[in-house]
Parts: structure tokens; sequence; C-alpha cells
């Protein structure tokens, strides 16, 4: 397809004309359709049923080491459950906390703690500091920006670039800055492009020289274990590197499996140094007893070991990958010269970024034909995209004949809406 740009005024018009007639027949079918969050679909969801069975009789209730999981106590999480993921994230039992159901909500619980209390090695609760500041690599996740927006931080944008966050810019204001306190990275498959951050990257993140004493990392490695290929990229191990400057402190790494097995019923770990777990357990045991141990029991009697948790996640890959296919095989037919996306190998998302000034009117106009976006400048700080270019499109939870129908409707809007710009110019 030729760009748009290379056609005279009379040609984008009657280019208008056709695209307007072939939306107004998807307007008529009346369909809803949806695009907006990474949820799992049935199908994957399908995949861990079994999970509810491991547990039939009583004595099915303890663990390896004879304790009733039934029962309150162990505050950090079962020790076989601290060893699965210790060794499908690449670290020891000691550094791992086992959380509930929500890696957001350990991390929202970690800044809380750290506003509260302050973190290991720091000198004063980042709450009586004054002003604090967080940086926030974009486009990125929104729930991650909200969490700091709402805990009072004043939110920084970082451009996001193919082997992840603006290094250059990072080092530069972290130096500088004391009032800067952590950073947000899902360095796997980021939310939304897809980006695996290089080996470079990471050594950098871990060579980093904060003027703050008290600034984190928040290693949100949420899709560490969702490939779409087998030859998947592997991500260099930030605390292995850290170590090697001493920094293992500044890093927090998250994980959950609320896309492994069910979401809102899964668990979430934290990872970190020996420090900050010794800071952080006495805290934890202020507010809970333990979290649901008899879920976590679940987990390691389905999975058993790291391998059983990456042979489930091939059958995920199975079921989802046809669908990412779908996604950028209409935008190679339809929006080259057009729009760019991404074409990630694993995660659960698709950045398309349409023509500057363009990402809020395709949002409106697909919203009017019942397909239903994440909000335009969502995947920005305060919600403000200062190109309005980006639009995350996620591809996993339609089915395939919906998801088909939902991405031919949205390339139309988007060339509606880059045509109309350009006769308006």
């Amino acid at each position: 397809m030729n760009a748009l740009n290379t056609l005279t005024a009379e040609e984008l018009r009657a280019r208008l004309a056709e695209k307007e007639a072939a939306l107004a027949e998807w307007k008529a079918k009346g369909l809803s359709l949806d695009l907006t969050r990474g949820k799992p679909n049935a199908e994957q969801l399908d995949l861990s049923l079994d999970i509810l069975n491991v547990i039939n009789t009583k004595e099915d209730c303890f663990d390896e080491s004879g304790f009733d999981c039934r029962n309150y106590g162990i505050l950090d999480g079962i020790p076989a459950a601290k060893k699965l993921f210790a060794d499908l994230m690449d670290t020891t039992p000691e550094r791992v906390i086992i959380g509930g159901n929500s890696a957001l909500n350990m991390m929202y619980d970690t800044i809380a703690r750290a506003l509260i209390f302050g973190v290991y090695g720091g000198a004063r609760p980042w709450g009586q500091q004054g002003k604090v500041k967080f940086l926030c690599p974009a486009p990125g996740y929104d729930r991650h920006f909200f969490v700091t927006e709402t805990l009072g931080f004043e939110l920084i944008p970082i451009e996001m670039k193919a082997d992840g966050p603006d290094m250059d810019m990072v080092e530069k204001l972290v130096s500088i800055d004391p009032t800067i306190k952590g950073i947000w990275c899902v360095p796997k498959y980021s939310n939304p492009e897809g980006v695996v951050y290089s080996d470079e990257t990471v050594r950098r993140f871990a060579a980093l020289k904060p003027a703050a004493d008290d600034f984190r990392i928040f290693w949100d490695n949420a899709y560490a274990v969702h490939d779409l290929y087998d030859d998947a990229p592997v991500l260099l191990d930030i605390f292995e590197e850290a170590a090697k400057h001493g920094n293992e402190d500044m890093i927090f790494e998250f994980a959950s499996t609320s896309k492994i097995t069910f979401p809102g019923n899964g668990i979430a770990l934290m990872v970190a140094s020996e420090n900050n777990i010794n800071q952080i357990k006495p805290l934890l045991g202020a507010q809970t007893i333990g979290s649901d141990k008899m879920n976590q029991l679940r987990h390691v009697k389905y999975f058993k070991t790291a391998d059983g948790i990456k042979e489930h996640m091939k059958r995920h890959a199975e079921i989802i990958r046809p669908k990412f296919d779908i996604v950028i095989e209409a935008f190679r037919a339809n929006l080259t010269g057009i729009a760019e996306w991404t074409e990630p190998k694993g995660g659960y998302f698709v950045d398309l970024a349409v023509p500057d000034g363009c990402a809020k009117a395709v949002y409106d106009l697909a919203g009017e034909m019942g397909v239903a976006l994440t909000k335009a400048g969502a995947s920005y700080p305060y919600g403000v995209d200062p190109r309005d270019r980006h639009l995350r499109i996620a591809p996993t939870f339609p089915t395939n004949d919906n998801l088909r129908s939902a991405v031919a409707i949205l390339c139309l809007c988007v060339e509606i809406v880059a045509i109309k710009k350009l006769l308006n110019q």
C-alpha cells in the first residue's frame, strides 16, 4: 500500500469515501468487541482447571515439612512455594517473599512501606522528605503510573527505545536529583510495546549511581515466562549484574502467576536482597499473618517444578500466538505506510503508533463502531501522550473471529482518521 501522503487530495477523498462506506457496513452489524485489557481467554483458563483438584483430602493439606496449610502461620510463604518460584526466577528461597494474588498489590505495599518506614539503607522514610519523584518509562503500564500518582509522587516520563528506557536520561536524572526515589520497569516484553531490555540496558541499570541513598528499581518481571516462540530472548539477571557493583539492595523484583493459572486467584511474589527482605519481613508481620497457603500448596502440587511451569506456558503460547498473528498480519496488510506497530515475541500486547495527533480520534471512532480500546494516552504518566500517538492493543481475550472483526474495524478507523488529518492540513 502506498503511504497516504503520496496521494493527491482527490485520491484521498475517494479513498476516504471508500473506507467510510466499509466502516458503515461494520457499524450496521452492531458489534460489541473488547481489546482493552490483557486478559487470558477461556481456553487459557481451562489449561489450569486441574489445579483445583490437587487437594482432595485432609492429608493433601500438609506441605512437605508437615505443616498444615489450612492454619495460621508462615508469613513469607511455605518453603516449597518459595523454592518453586526461586527456581523459576533464578534466585534463592531466602530472597523470595510469597504474597497474595496480586503483584500490583505487593508493589503498592512496597511503596507505601517506603513512604512510612523508609527502605534499607535510607536515612529517612520517603514520606518525610517532601517532594518525591518517580521515573516512568513510556509508553508503559498505566497501573504502575496510577500507583505512584495516587501516593503523591511527581511522575517523570522517560522515553522507551528499542532496547529499553533511555538510559542516558535515566543515568543523568538519578545522578543529580535525590528526590527521585524509583523507576518502574517491565524488563521482558514491556507493557505495551513488548520490548525486552538489552544486556547493555540491564547492566546500566545494575551500575546506577543514584544521588538518593534510598533509590529503588521496581523490576516488574510480569512476563518472565510468557514467550510466544521457542527461540525466546533471554533477559540478563539484574541481581547478578548489580552484585558486581554492590547494588543488590537497589532492586525490588516482582512477578505473579496471574497469566499462568487464574488472574485474581494466583500467587504473587517479590524477590529482593537479604538486607531488603530482613527490613521488610517485620513490617509485613504487622500487616498479615500470611497469605493463602492452600493456594501456594495447590501451585506446588500442580506444577511440581519450575520446568513444569515452563511447559505449561508453552500450551498458553499455542493458544495466543495465532491471535498476535491475526493482529500483525492485519496491520501489515492495511496500515503499512500509515502507522507503525510492534511485533513482540511474548507478553500480552501490541503497541500501535498512529500518525501524530490521531490516537484520541481513532479511540473515539473505534468506540462508536463498537470496538473498545484502552484509552488513548493511558500508557503515559497522567494519561498524556505528548504526541497523541500510541494505542495499546490487547489481542488475547477475544475469540479469533471477534479479533479479526475488531482489528479490521480498527484498521479502517486508523486510515479514516489519518486521511482526514491530511485533508485538513
